[in-house]
């Protein structure tokens, strides 16, 4: 039996002597490849923390001790240690465990992250929460180097130094080179100087400097200065001192021993303590150390040579939107790309590589980045900001103020829109069409096929002010080639589109949800119900003239759309009728009822929440059912 079998919590980690705790990281590391080889998951990262995670378990008492990851795409070892490696097959699986920390998945889970830069935020919340409670347990804040880029962490930290609560931040530098000074003998002084003796001496030789009659204050200053310039020296801290945290580091992030150490040391500190870990992502795994990019989001793969099994040859969506881009630039030289810390992601690596000058990729920082093409754009660029949905929201504030109400010519490519799969509640995009359509001068689309992408973009880019592309994840259709030859051609702002006719229903959708419309019919078809089909295009402005003169000939409607219902395409549909003063028709909207979707393949998903083809049939038939 191998140790990670005897590990049910982390009191049983504790019982494990020093010298078998590589082995179980060794242990760990098969574990996860072996899992997400077969699931999908994150695996560079979280190869990258598996002996950081066991230290923190061997020196704290979690759950007592609160321990918040982030972004949480590093948590599989957490999982692993805290009685659910029974389950970590079922990883990311309908039903099975998250791929990101959960609190209804275990009290060892201090806070659900899926978003960046929160960690600081949560952990001091928690701190303080702890303090009015008395509670003087520890809580542990793991941050990793990408979400550093992000203001929030900093906002973070300038609270946590400002009220000194007690707060453990450990960063994870496993990409970014935050310093290059990873030595021994950074390390060594970082081990020593984070001991209690030191520390204790070090105050007491504060106190007593600061007690000098006369020249306290000065001596104390000057020996402080003496320090700081040491410290800066040999590790790259005072930006964190800056902050008033005590910085160590930075310290190899793949020594136990020296983990367990540092943590021993600071865990007892009563202030703001910021520990920096260096780690290498895929560690242990030769494809993924190799290729930390590709294995940091990564489908089903083979574990022995890591080369990905069940290929389509189709391009994504995300491919198309690259190739596009490209395309579109080399014509005008006024496009701009702006990504957040997501070029490969959002299918840009092509564009900042053929044209590296008008590439921005600003980081984490969503809200800036939004700001940042608002700036160029009113010095004659087209900025075309490419963010995923779900990530999009924490820039409304900048789409509204910034974009919208000068109706500046600002493109957003909102990638994964709709329901994305195994990521979970977290990552989907089933937000944006609510939340885009209710802002004055946006113009919001959503394409059926990769051919209407295409067009859309070519349209976006021409537009004198602000829209909205959205469109899913996944593989794009492959059907229809020989509409390619319109791919250039812009489309009619507002105009929708009739794909066919029938007199029982009328069914119209918008995005990825209209082939499923389009099978619903063909479904409906065998069953005697004839259906017209309108591919809407746009969310806004609506194709009210068609839709409104359609429902009038054909009173019972079907709307679809892969967002919530509330505020939705559906809702758009309801309140253009309601302003035109069209009445005596019937309407299903379907679409994401007033809940949270969880993790899972796309197509079962789909299936659950109902919105799929077959979810069209059924409210066709009912409707057609209580009419006879």
């Amino acid at each position: 039996m191998g140790l990670l079998e005897t590990i049910h919590s982390p009191a049983d980690l504790k019982r494990l002597p020093r010298s078998r705790l590589p082995d179980l990281a060794r242990e760990i590391r098969e574990r996860i490849v072996g899992v997400v080889s077969k699931t999908g998951g994150h695996l560079a990262s979280n190869l990258g923390v598996v002996e950081l995670t066991i230290a923190i378990h061997y020196v704290f008492d979690i759950p007592t001790d609160k321990l918040v990851w982030d972004v949480g795409h590093q948590s599989y070892t957490h999982k692993l240690l805290t009685g659910r490696a029974d389950r970590f097959s079922s990883l990311r699986q309908f039903g099975g465990l998250s791929g990101f920390p959960k609190i209804t998945e275990s009290p060892c889970d201090a806070f659900s992250t899926g978003h960046s830069s929160t960690s600081i935020s949560a952990g001091l919340g928690i701190s303080c929460a702890k303090r009015l409670k008395n509670d003087d347990s520890r809580v542990i804040a793991v941050i990793g180097d990408g979400s550093m880029t992000a203001g929030l962490a900093y906002e973070a930290l300038n609270q946590a130094g400002a009220i000194h609560k007690e707060l453990i931040v450990i960063l994870n530098d496993n990409e970014m080179s935050i310093s290059p000074n990873v030595g021994a003998l950074s390390s060594l002084l970082s081990r020593t100087f984070s001991g209690k003796f030191i520390q204790d001496r070090r105050k007491e030789f504060g106190e007593l400097l600061r007690s000098l009659p006369k020249i306290g204050s000065d001596a104390y200053s000057l020996a402080k200065r003496a320090e700081e310039s040491i410290k800066a020296f040999v590790t790259p801290g005072m930006l964190f001192e800056a902050f008033n945290f005590e910085y160590f580091g930075p310290i190899k992030g793949h020594r136990i021993d020296q983990l367990i150490d540092i943590l021993e040391n600071i865990k007892n500190l009563d202030e703001p303590v910021l520990l920096h870990v260096a780690t290498t992502k895929g560690r242990g795994y030769g494809p993924a150390e190799s290729n930390p990019v590709y294995f940091h989001g990564v489908g089903c793969f083979d574990a022995e040579t890591g080369n990905r099994v069940n290929c389509s040859d189709l391009p994504s969506y995300t491919d198309v939107f690259g190739q596009t881009m490209v395309r579109l630039a080399e014509k005008d030289p006024n496009i701009i790309a702006v990504t957040a810390a997501m070029p490969e992601g959002t299918g840009l690596g092509p564009f900042s590589e053929k044209f590296p000058d008008r590439f921005y990729d600003v980081g984490i920082a969503e809200p800036h980045g939004v700001t940042f093409a608002a700036g160029m754009a009113t010095e004659g660029y087209k900025p075309v900001v490419t963010i995923y949905s779900t990530f999009l929201q924490r820039a409304y504030d900048q789409i509204i103020h910034d974009v919208c109400l000068e109706s500046l010519p600002v493109v957003f490519a909102v990638d994964r829109g709709g329901i994305v799969g195994e990521d979970g509640p977290t990552h989907h995009g089933l937000f944006d069409l609510s939340y885009l359509r209710a802002i004055a001068n946006m113009v919001v689309m959503a394409p059926m096929d990769e051919h209407e992408f295409q067009r859309m973009l070519v349209t976006a880019v021409n537009h004198p002010g602000p829209v909205a592309v959205r469109y899913p994840r996944g593989k794009v259709t492959g059907e229809n080639p020989e509409k390619a030859e319109k791919n250039d051609q812009p489309l009619a702002i507002g105009k929708a589109e009739v794909l066919c006719s029938g007199d029982d229903i009328l069914i119209i959708a918008v995005g990825h949800s209209v082939p499923e419309a389009v099978k619903a019919r063909q479904m409906l078809a065998h069953k005697g119900i004839s259906a017209t089909v309108v591919n809407a295009r746009f969310v806004k402005p609506l194709d009210t003239e068609l839709i409104s003169g359609l429902i009038q000939k054909i009173p019972r409607v079907i709307t679809v759309e892969e967002n919530v219902l509330d505020g939705g395409f559906g809702s758009a549909v309801l309140e253009a009728m309601a302003d035109t003063g069209i009445a005596g028709f019937r309407i299903t909207r379907i679409g994401i009822k007033d809940t949270f979707v969880t993790h899972g393949a796309k197509s079962v998903l789909r299936k659950h929440y109902e919105v799929d083809a077959d979810a069209v049939v059924r409210a066709a038939e009912a409707m057609c059912r209580d009419l006879t």
